[in-house]
């Protein structure tokens, strides 16, 4: 009987149960949309990863000048180590499809064989030959092929470090294996001297990698190996590599988990409320049951049951929707891992059951959860209270103190969580969602004094509708507070991300204003790398107009602890005032960086090192592993994880390279920088293309790329908000069922439907002001705590606090017309239910 009359509750009131499986599927699908984009970006570097390096479980590499090729000849003819191959790559640039990168590999198509397999599955016999024979050849996926209209024997152009090349395609790889197919989608393979002439690396190789024997052997050979290399060269794990790469995205990740998760919590509100109101609605019905001997937790049991059916559909319906939506995402997140970390292509989601498992756990877990409070309540029903509507909301006015109490300790918790480790990034999250919970536990007694405030203002303006409508949100205070509580977060979550991005903003804006100290900015044409040609250097210098020059050689130097990203700088004197130090006096620092063996460090890379001023850090030389005091640290935003920097004087001691990446000019006092870049264009015209871009361009650039990096995050801001505005709609059209009679008498006595539309647009503004109004002060805490403890913990950037009184202004006007908007429907519905409808039962 409970199980039919629970069905046949639902089926009446399916808006209702309609909007809280919508919640949920929204919760659930943000949370699934997240970790499948996610979890895609991350299997396609592995599946990538683990296609070029084949069955390699070390590798030999080398410093700023590779490996000297006579090195690997030594390693396999003299010292027996044949299981070796070598490798010489680097990213070049595809010139009729200025958007695509290609990853160029050289490999020995003989020696390669032993450690991958990829290059023996191809279309046609005769490619060995032609790779080996012919100059400037190589191999080419078949469906990149196609996608680039290109056939065997076809020529594709090829930008590398500013010139042009032209490749001859004769050979395709079909690889039988889809994952193979996708890891080599952006990847021309050619043989090793080809590789060696486009890259400019005649006589070095990139690395060696190897295949050692197992475990048991494999100890014995290492010692060996280490023995073998000779200073300047450093073997590496495979897997350390790879799981490397993967922990520079690790951070990233978590945040995006992290917003998905407060899309669910929005969504938890709505079946809170769902349920509660459930059970005031069948209060008189629980009441009769109560006097017929049905069992308190048979009445628990019929109001868990019906969560875990809105639960249920909601978490299907999410898992659906999640996939759909992860299929977008997806885009977003590998353009920002392409803009900060490494390039990788994603052409298939990936499905992993414990995404899903995971999505649907946390749909199911946490309806049952917020159903609890109603269920529990729903067996205090009484045959003699059943009857008396208020008395629910005199047991909640009741309870305010004790709410209010435990939502005190909830945010002391909190913040025991978020400052109780200095580093730990998941209870810094832990202790924000407590937080967060406990700041929703404050709304019902806030809503109550800000109508209190309210009320004369509402009535001075409005008149009795006013009055009405400050009281009604009130009176109704079980149904509207949650409904608040859910905006309040909402918006919350809006004004702490708008906050912090804006501050981030604001900060690497005048940053860029300060570090960008050149006039004019040089580089190899195109995004590969490359270096520029000496020629081209004393040409730049002797340009009219030039004044100074910067010059830096940017660098990966690998080793056992990873990888260091490193930039040795030629500084003149306008450079210096660039560097803004958070350690270190730059009276002592610059001296020191000039003559000694120093380098000073970027904030994120002493943040991960856990490094400082007077610290050391242990480089690989051309001479062996040296160690450099650090003198300074300095604020800086180009890099996540970190950069060491050194003099070029200290470099060039070190390291046997005069190589330079990129120049820094700084034009004559009173001389127009455009024009001066004009004659530069005009006296290094050449075979080697150059990107010069003026000061103000690099700035606008490094402030587009930004603004992309948040475009995911502004995409999970507007779903929450969604799943807010589904909860305020939920909540309004069942306070317009349960005061269907309320209103029907006062259309008895004389109100007009107009009036009725009046009253409740009214209280549906006070509710949205009201979560608007709440929502500042929470989310500012927030964004506090995003600035000063996630974001230093995540990157380890220091970012200087910034609040727009636009984006506060905003959030309100946000929450008001989302609560108007959502009230349009309960409106026209009690505009338009007739009393004599309403008042039948009574």
């Amino acid at each position: 009987m409970l199980g039919v009359s629970s069905l046949r509750y639902l089926a009446r009131h399916r808006w209702q149960a309609g909007l809280a499986v919508l919640g949920i599927a929204l919760g659930v699908a943000v949370v699934i949309a997240v970790d499948i984009a996610t979890t895609s970006a991350e299997r396609a570097f592995v599946l990538s990863a683990e296609t070029l390096f084949g069955r390699t479980t070390h590798s030999i590499t080398g410093g700023a000048n590779g490996i000297p090729e006579r090195f690997y000849r030594e390693l396999r003819v003299t010292h027996g180590f044949r299981e070796t191959a070598p490798v010489v790559e680097g990213y070049v640039n595809a010139a009729d499809y200025p958007a695509r990168q290609f990853q160029l590999i050289g490999i020995d198509i003989f020696a390669d064989s032993a450690l991958r397999s990829f290059t023996a599955e191809h279309t046609g016999g005769s490619y060995i030959k032609a790779l080996l024979s012919r100059p400037t050849t190589g191999l080419l996926l078949a469906d990149t092929a196609s996608q680039l209209g290109v056939s065997v024997g076809d020529t594709i152009a090829l930008e590398i470090a500013g010139r042009h090349h032209a490749l001859t395609i004769v050979g395709l790889l079909q690889p039988r294996l889809r994952t193979t197919r996708y890891a080599l989608e952006s990847v021309v393979i050619t043989d090793i001297s080809t590789a060696q002439e486009l890259l400019g690396m005649t006589g070095r190789l990139t690395r060696i990698d190897l295949a050692l024997p197992d475990e048991l052997r494999r100890d014995k050979r290492l010692e060996e190996l280490r023995a073998l290399l000779p200073p300047g060269l450093t073997l590496t794990d495979a897997a350390g590599r790879i799981a490397g790469m993967q922990q520079m995205t690790h951070a990233f990740n978590v945040n995006l988990s992290a917003l998905g998760l407060l899309a669910l919590i929005v969504g938890l509100f709505l079946i809170y409320n769902t349920m509660t109101f459930s059970v005031v609605q069948r209060r008189t019905l629980i009441g009769i049951y109560r006097a017929l001997g049905v069992m308190r937790r048979e009445i628990f049991f019929l109001v868990m049951t019906e969560a875990l059916v809105i639960g249920l559909a909601g978490t299907l319906a999410g898992t659906a929707l999640g996939i759909a939506l992860g299929n977008g995402l997806v885009h977003l997140v590998t353009r920002t891992i392409n803009d900060l970390y490494f390039v990788v292509t994603v052409r298939e989601l990936a499905l992993d059951p414990v995404t899903l498992g995971k999505g649907m756990l946390l749909g199911i877990a946490g309806s049952l959860l917020a159903a609890a409070a109603p269920a529990r309540e729903a067996t205090t029903t009484t045959a003699s209270s059943a009857l008396t509507r208020s008395s629910q909301e005199t047991g909640l006015h009741a309870l305010l103190p004790r709410i209010v109490v435990i939502a005190v300790v909830m945010i002391g918790l909190a913040l025991a969580l978020i400052f109780g480790s200095t580093r730990s990034l998941a209870l810094a999250y832990a202790g924000l969602f407590l937080g967060i919970v406990g700041a929703a536990l404050l709304v019902p007694m806030a809503t109550i004094a800000i109508m209190r405030v309210c009320l004369p203002v509402a009535a001075k303006i409005l008149g009795v509708f006013g009055r009405m409508a400050a009281r009604g949100v009130v009176a109704a205070l079980s149904r509207t507070g949650v409904a608040i509580a859910a905006l309040t977060v909402a918006i919350a979550a809006t004004i702490g991300m708008g906050v912090m991005i804006d501050s981030f903003r604001t900060t690497v804006d005048h940053w860029l204003g300060g570090y960008l100290r050149a006039d004019i900015y040089v580089t190899p044409a195109g995004d590969s790398g490359g270096f520029l040609e000496p020629e081209i250097i004393d040409r730049l210098r002797q340009t009219r107009g030039v004044a100074s020059l910067s010059t830096g050689r940017y660098l990966q130097l690998e080793s056992m602890s990873g990888t260091t990203t490193m930039m040795a700088l030629d500084l003149p004197p306008p450079a210096l005032p660039a560097f803004r130090f958070k350690e270190g006096d730059p009276d002592k620092v610059w001296p020191a960086f000039a003559t000694e063996d120093v380098v000073i460090v970027t904030e994120p890379y002493a943040w991960h090192n856990r490094v400082g001023v007077g610290d050391s850090v242990e480089l690989p030389t051309d001479h062996g592993m040296e160690t450099f005091r650090i003198a300074g640290v300095f604020y800086h935003y180009g890099s996540d994880r970190g950069l060491v920097m050194m003099s070029r004087r200290t470099y060039e001691r070190h390291w046997n390279d005069r190589a330079i990446t990129s120049v820094g000019i700084y034009v004559s006092p009173g001389t127009d920088a455009a024009a001066v870049r004009a004659a530069l264009t005009r006296n290094t015209g050449g075979e080697q293309a150059l990107s010069m871009r003026l000061n103000r361009e690099v700035h606008e650039q490094s402030l587009a790329i930004f603004d992309r990096t948040f475009a995911v995050t502004n995409v999970l801001r507007l779903l929450a908000i969604v799943v807010a505005f589904v909860g305020v709609l939920s909540a309004l059209l069942a306070l317009q069922l349960e005061r269907s009679r309320e209103l029907a008498v006062l259309r008895a006595i004389g109100l007009t439907p107009s009036d009725v539309w009046k009253l409740v647009m009214t209280q549906t503004g006070l509710v949205g002001f009201t979560a608007g109004v709440l929502a500042i002060p929470f989310g500012l805490l927030l964004s506090l705590a995003l600035i000063y403890v996630v974001n230093l913990r995540s990157f380890g950037w220091t970012i200087q606090l910034s609040i727009d009184a636009a984006i506060l202004a905003h959030a309100v006007l946000l929450a008001i017309v989302a609560a108007l908007l959502a009230g349009v429907v309960p409106a026209w519905r009690m505009m338009k239910t007739s009393p004599a409808m309403a008042l039948r039962n009574d």
